[in-house]
């Protein structure tokens, strides 16, 4: 074998093992067709679509937005 496949092979075995590594300490999280949406089968199904806080967005700051709006604030009560 020349050098280029040898380099080509160890490259991808570093890349594996790099992968791996930042898999298992929790870096790198990958997901496999399991959807991170708050949809009515997710998380949040218990509550109504108006309480559900948006994808990416922290409870504790969903809970102040929920708060300064008369219509939602009923919606705290799901996050006690």
């Amino acid at each position: 074998m020349e050098i280029k496949g040898k380099v080509i092979i160890y490259s991808i075995l570093i890349a594996l093992v790099l992968l791996l590594l930042l898999v298992s300490l929790g870096i790198v999280k990958l997901n496999f067709g399991k959807s991170t949406e708050n949809t009515a089968s997710g998380e949040y199904s218990n509550i109504p679509e108006k309480c559900r806080p948006p994808s990416g967005e922290s409870i504790i700051s969903w809970k102040e937005h929920l708060g300064h709006h008369a219509d939602t604030q009923e919606c705290l009560k799901y996050f006690n």
